[in-house]
């Protein structure tokens, strides 16, 4: 389930969030291709990125078994460093001068106290982060497309597709890189985003089909080696990989073996459905009122939220201010110009300061 997810996510992501063609430059480039007509094309890039990212995991996974046990008892004490480097490295990056800098700086320490204030409570984690994200990075996204003109253009039934050197290479960087995010805490796609750029030396302006390749492969190679995480250093990386530690008490190099065949045949049957349901998505999008389906969507984030609140006997006064609250954060990156990754300082945060109350 969790490696379809990473792979069959990609549709409704290129599809939805659409804007006019005046800010087509300010959003991803699935959805500029998406503007384009150029609809099938990208969920062919992504669908091979998925794919051939996780060859390139299972294919590293006997260095990674090599190198990342003693690694992860070395830098273990130095981990709140190495977060706290890589953030101020990442808002650097994505910072274009320093009005830029000063919002990307003080969205990422907002998000960082959100966090960590809810983190803080006695209200389940498993809530705790449904109305957070809900807010931050799904109701904000919404809400922001409904003041675009938003449409759909109708998708060309033609496509070329070639993989070459450059694809290749953004598979591999893809591979590597979610890795590396299943090593650390806190550390998200949209923070691997830019790794993946330097390794595979693609951008989203220069080249879009190697950068969708390499994002779409980092996303699916982290899903399965938060799984691998659990066997390689004993610390579950993913909502799906701490279950599956739960149901599994003394996990082995079988149960490696058997995640391993899993994934190859999840991942296989899902390249055809991602195929699939992404070409029928494309017609079915042509023909749908945007704001409409927006509007419906927003409803049906926040009456999940609340049943669960419900079911869960959770405070809904503050968890109602906690969605108002990350909600209207997840807007400000839209309105400012800067990156909506700062808002994973609502994880990094707190994981800098566990690590450091741990070693410090």
């Amino acid at each position: 389930m969790s490696i379809t997810h990473a792979m069959i996510e990609f549709v409704p992501s290129i599809f939805l969030g659409v804007p006019d063609e005046g800010t087509a430059l300010t959003i991803l480039p699935g959805h500029k291709m998406v503007l384009e007509g150029r609809g099938k094309e990208a969920i062919r890039i992504v669908t091979v990125g998925g794919y051939g990212a996780i060859l390139v995991t299972i294919a590293l996974l006997p260095l990674f078994a090599i190198i990342l046990p003693p690694l992860q008892n070395i830098i273990k004490p130095y981990t709140w460093i190495i977060l706290l480097s890589a953030s101020i490295y990442l808002i650097c990056r994505l910072s274009h001068g320093k009005t830029s800098l000063f919002y990307s700086s003080a969205i990422f320490i907002l998000s960082g106290i959100l966090g960590w204030g809810i983190f803080q409570t006695p209200i389940s984690s498993n809530l705790s982060l449904m109305c957070l994200f809900t807010g931050l990075f799904g109701i904000s996204t919404i809400l922001f497309s409904l003041n675009q003109n938003s449409i759909i253009p109708h998708q060309s039934r033609f496509y070329e597709l070639y993989l070459n050197k450059d694809m290749l290479k953004g598979i591999f960087a893809g591979g590597t890189t979610g890795a590396i995010l299943g090593f650390l805490p806190g550390f998200g796609p949209a923070q691997g985003g830019i790794l993946a750029q330097e390794i595979s030396g693609s951008d989203e302006e220069n080249n879009t089909k190697n950068f969708l390749t390499a994002i779409s492969g980092l996303n699916t190679s982290d899903t399965i080696f938060s799984l691998y995480c659990i066997y390689l250093i004993g610390n579950p990386r993913s909502g799906i990989a701490v279950y599956m530690s739960h149901i599994i008490e003394n996990f082995s190099i079988n149960h490696l073996l058997i995640f391993t065949f899993a994934s190859l045949v999840a991942v296989s049957i899902s390249l055809i459905l991602c195929l699939k349901i992404g070409d029928s998505f494309s017609k079915f999008m042509a023909g749908v009122d945007y704001k409409k389906l927006s509007i419906i969507a927003i409803l049906l984030m926040v009456g999940i939220l609340y049943f669960f609140i419900i079911i869960y006997n959770g405070p809904i006064l503050y968890l109602s201010l906690a969605l108002i609250s990350s909600t209207a954060l997840g807007l400000i990156p839209h309105y400012v110009g800067v990156s909506k990754s700062h808002l994973m300082g609502v994880l990094i945060v707190p994981a800098i300061i566990i690590y450091i109350q741990m070693f410090i």
